[in-house]
């Protein structure tokens, strides 16, 4: 059953606010690639104390600005975007999007797509010259989506846990 996409008068994207983060956190743990936690866990999780410490730092920086997408008053996604300056092509600022999360029973209404369209806009106000993102190499049908937005796979990504 195919549903309608929703409008982006259905939808709110605003700055997350302390009270949004056990909501965040459950996002992204919902949207984790080997996702095995149970409700119950992913809620008492999203509890832990680190999540808000985190919160207040990203909160601080004015270089990150952490965002939750509304329906009807319910948190259901969330990203992040990060503001880096540097010195390729004379000093062109980057942005980097992530944890884009769409809570599960509202993926394929488009809400996605309003999120990266407000980061994008956001990016834009604030000098980004050159918008970047990653995501995990399971995730295929992400990885569509982003392609459909107009995202280039132009580069291969490397991580190190420190």
């Amino acid at each position: 059953m195919t549903r309608a996409p929703v409008t982006a008068t259905e939808i709110a994207i605003r700055r997350a606010q302390a009270g949004d983060v056990a909501r965040i956190a459950e996002l992204i743990m919902l949207g984790a690639p080997t996702q095995t936690m149970t409700a119950e866990e992913i809620r008492a999780e999203a509890r832990h104390p680190g999540y808000a410490e985190a919160f207040a730092e990203i909160d601080a920086s004015r270089d990150n600005a952490l965002f939750v997408a509304e329906r009807a008053g319910e948190v259901v996604g969330t990203f992040q975007v990060t503001l880096i300056p540097g010195l390729v092509a004379r000093g062109r600022k980057r942005g980097k999007i992530e944890s884009v999360h769409v809570a599960p029973e509202s993926r394929g209404l488009g809400i996605g797509a309003l999120m990266i369209r407000h980061a994008l806009a956001f990016a834009g106000e604030n000098g980004v010259g050159l918008i970047e993102l990653s995501s995990n190499k399971s995730r295929t049908d992400a990885h569509r989506f982003y392609r459909n937005l107009g995202f280039d796979q132009s580069h291969e990504g490397f991580k190190k846990a420190l």
